[in-house]
Parts: C-alpha cells; sequence; structure tokens
C-alpha cells in the first residue's frame, strides 16, 4: 500500500484513506460514490454543523452520559471548524445521499480524529460524536442554524444598510421633481423622495416576511433522532441542546414542538426561501429601475448618472455600463431559481424524513449570501454614489403633456386630452397650450400645473 494511503474500517470493510486525512472510512466511501459536481456543501452549513455537534456534546456532558476529558477534546475540536479551520477536510459533494448523512458522518469523523489527539484517547464518530443524535435531526437542524446565522449576521445588517442607504439618498434628494411613469410612459410627476421611499419600504417589507419566517426556523429538530421519536436521545437532551447552542451562537433557539414536523417536512425552510424571493424581487424591480434611470447618456432617459466603476465594452471606447445593478439582478434571477428548487426539494418529505437535504442547504445558504452580497454592494456603489441630471428631468418635465390631467376637474377630461395631443403633436409645453386653448389665466395655470404641488396629491382648486 502507498505511504499516501492508510487502511480504516467501518461496518462495511476496509477503506484506503488518504494518509493525512481527519476523515475516515464513510467519508471515503461518499467521496467515492459521489463524484458528482465538485461542490462541496457550504462553509456556513459545516460551520452550523459543527455548533450542533458542539452543544451535543455539552448536552451529553450535562446529562451524564459523556466522560468529561471526551467531551472537552469533542468540544475544543468543533471550536476550531466553527472557527474556520479544517474546512478542506468536508469534501463531499453536496448531491449525496438525501439524508446527509455523509455529511453528517464526516463531521463526526473529522471532530473524532481531531478529539483523539487532544484527549490521547480512542474518540469514536458514532458512539460519543454522534451520541444522541441521527443524520435524520442533525441535518434538518443544521440547515435551520445555519440559515439563522447567515441571516442575523450578514443578510440583516446587509439589508437594514440598503434600507438606511436608500433613506438617506432621499433626504439628499428627494426634493427633486421628474416625470413619473407607468407602462413605461410618461406619468404623472412625482419626487425622487417618492420613488426612493417607495424602493426603501419594498426593502423593508422583505426584512420583516424574513425576520418572521425565521420563527418557525429557530425551532429545532434536534432531539427528535431517526423517525421523531427521540430514541436513543435523553428526554432532557432537546431542551438541554436548544440552550447550549443559544448561547454559542446568541440567537434564541428553542425545540421544536412537534419533530416529526421537522423530519418528514422543510415546510419552515420553504417558508423562508419564499420571503428570500420576495427581497429579491424587490432587488430585481430597484436594480431594472436604476439601470432605465441611468439609460443614455443621450439616447435613454438620462435621470441619473451612476458611479463609472470599469469601462462598459471591449470595442466602443468611453462607454460606461449599469454593473451594479445588472449583477444584483442577475442575484435575483438566482434566489427566485433557488426558491423553485427548494420547492420542489420541500415536497420530497417522504413519510417520516426528507430526502433532499443536502440540495435544501446549498440552495438556501447561497440565496442568503447573495442577497446580503448584492445588497451592500447595491447601496453602497450605486445608490448612494448616483447623482440626479436635473437639467433632463426639467426639460422632460416641462413638455410632459400628461400634466394636463391636473386640469381635469376644471375643463374636463376630454378638453384636457384635445391639449395633450397638441402639446405632444407641437412639442410645446403644455402651460403653452392651455393658455391659448382655455379662458384661464398663466397665473391660474402656472398654479394649477405647478409640478411639486403635483406630486401632493388632492384637487386642483
Amino acid at each position: 500500500m502507498s505511504s499516501q494511503f492508510r487502511i480504516e474500517k467501518d461496518s462495511m470493510g476496509e477503506v484506503h484513506v488518504p494518509a493525512d486525512a481527519l476523515y475516515q472510512a464513510q467519508t471515503q466511501r461518499a467521496i467515492n460514490n459521489f463524484p458528482i459536481s465538485g461542490m462541496p456543501m457550504p462553509g456556513q452549513f459545516i460551520k452550523a454543523l459543527a455548533y450542533v455537534k458542539q452543544a451535543a456534546a455539552r448536552s451529553n456532558l450535562e446529562l451524564g452520559h459523556l466522560e468529561g476529558d471526551i467531551a472537552h477534546a469533542i468540544i475544543d475540536s468543533c471550536q476550531e471548524i466553527i472557527d474556520g479551520n479544517h474546512i478542506d477536510q468536508f469534501p463531499i459533494d453536496v448531491f449525496q445521499t438525501g439524508s446527509g448523512t455523509s455529511s453528517n458522518m464526516n463531521a463526526n469523523e473529522v471532530i473524532a480524529s481531531l478529539a483523539s489527539k487532544k484527549s490521547k484517547q480512542n474518540v469514536s464518530p458514532n458512539d460519543h460524536v454522534n451520541m444522541g443524535q441521527s443524520s435524520n435531526d442533525v441535518i434538518p437542524t443544521a440547515i435551520q442554524v445555519s440559515a439563522a446565522l447567515a441571516c442575523h449576521f450578514h443578510l440583516f445588517p446587509a439589508l437594514n444598510h440598503l434600507i438606511s442607504t436608500i433613506e438617506q439618498k432621499a433626504e439628499n434628494v428627494g426634493h427633486i421633481v421628474k416625470t413619473g411613469r407607468t407602462h413605461l410612459m410618461d406619468a404623472m410627476p412625482v419626487t425622487m423622495g417618492q420613488e426612493l421611499l417607495g424602493w426603501k419600504t419594498q426593502i423593508e417589507k422583505a426584512l420583516q416576511g424574513i425576520n418572521y419566517s425565521l420563527e418557525n426556523v429557530t425551532a429545532l429538530a434536534q432531539g427528535g433522532t431517526a423517525v421523531g421519536t427521540g430514541i436513543n436521545a435523553d428526554p432532557e437532551f432537546a431542551a438541554t441542546f436548544t440552550n447550549n447552542i443559544s448561547v454559542s451562537t446568541e440567537i434564541n433557539f428553542t425545540s421544536s414542538d412537534n419533530f416529526f414536523y421537522n423530519l418528514g417536512s422543510q415546510d419552515a425552510i420553504v417558508a423562508l426561501s419564499g420571503q428570500l424571493k420576495t427581497a429579491a424581487v424587490a432587488v430585481m424591480k430597484i436594480s431594472n429601475d436604476l439601470r432605465w434611470m441611468n439609460s443614455g447618456p443621450l439616447a435613454g432617459l438620462g435621470e441619473i448618472e451612476l458611479e463609472s466603476l470599469q469601462p462598459g465594452s471591449s470595442i466602443m471606447p468611453g462607454k460606461v455600463n449599469p454593473v451594479i445593478p445588472e449583477s444584483a439582478a442577475m442575484v435575483a434571477a438566482q434566489v427566485i431559481g433557488n426558491d423553485t428548487t427548494i420547492t420542489v426539494a420541500g415536497q420530497s418529505g417522504n413519510f417520516q424524513l426528507n430526502v433532499m437535504l443536502p440540495v435544501i442547504a446549498l440552495n438556501l445558504i447561497q440565496s442568503i449570501e447573495l442577497l446580503a452580497n448584492a445588497a451592500t454592494q447595491l447601496a453602497d456603489k450605486a445608490i448612494s454614489s448616483f447623482t440626479v441630471r436635473e437639467d433632463n428631468l426639467q426639460l422632460a418635465l416641462a413638455k410632459n403633456p400628461i400634466l394636463v390631467t391636473a386640469l381635469n376637474p376644471v375643463i374636463g377630461y376630454l378638453k384636457a386630452a384635445e391639449i395633450a395631443k397638441k402639446a405632444y403633436k407641437e412639442k410645446r409645453a403644455i402651460i403653452d397650450v392651455a393658455e391659448e386653448e382655455t379662458e384661464l389665466s398663466r397665473n391660474e395655470l402656472e398654479n394649477l400645473l405647478n409640478p411639486q404641488q403635483l406630486t401632493e396629491g388632492g384637487i386642483a382648486q
């Protein structure tokens, strides 16, 4: 046998494992069986898995089932993984066994190897690290913990930053009046502030939805073990576990009131994914608005000018493209697609177990991380730094025939439509045509057609 390998044994026999690998036989079998995508489980998921194993060891120690030296060695080994070490020891492909058993055993084996070295004892992946647990409750719990961690410490700060950036921009440019648009056609005027605060509310509502959906996500599966009955787990294990993992993660987790729900379905995660999709739709809307407003600079709307970040063409010198909104829009498309995958996977709960857990974990964590990163870039490199082209806005506003809508209560819809058509045909300002076609004085028309006043609603007097 080559010195690059060692022999490991499990219940199925001997396996050749790389000599320096921390993992053991079951991990190697999974590596051999699933050369599918080359994509390992997400780092955030592995971190959550280590939190689960650490809290389980603490709980079994407190409940008197795990000897002190071994328990502390497991706890310390898990902390190394939580701190970002040994990530290369988790190579199993996402497209593996649907329960995620391979990833659970991967964690058990790596932690056991590390703990054996620390304790100078033979720490077992199954009997010690996996004590009182099953892949069937560990993997759903790790998905839930990873989602909560990613939302609380990555996504929520990013969305709140986007909200505050939009709000600050609205304070700076909110007074500027522009032509509103419906069906991409000229409509009644709005202020930049009204437009921007519409975006802000979209993100706020999306954030509220995500936060609300986390209430079910933070009710954990751990304690249900194999089928939801809690076989081989101390009756006090679930409550002790949630207390320990809440302390270590600084997130308030609770024990599920029905483990059969958590193991047999992924409904809480499907709901969370749906709220992430809502956030993605909001990001897509904002990104496309920015792209339209920035279009031009001569032949488009030219309402704003986004920050110039990189050359936009390999053949057209001087061209600059709205790269950040484009990037954010692609993120939104990916998150929407991920939600479809999670929806399909969520339907694969057969009796007491969902068997598409790894792909759920992949898509869920990717959606959260992509949204967080895109929101930050959208805030810092698009919204905070764009400038308003007021000259273009005022030019379009002065000739906007739809301003005549304000005259409806005074001269009637048909007469107003006649004036609008004439103004558009002759490319003249509405106020000039209205002065010719009605008995209203210039002063009256200036009052009725004041764009700022028209943004405030109400009925013209």
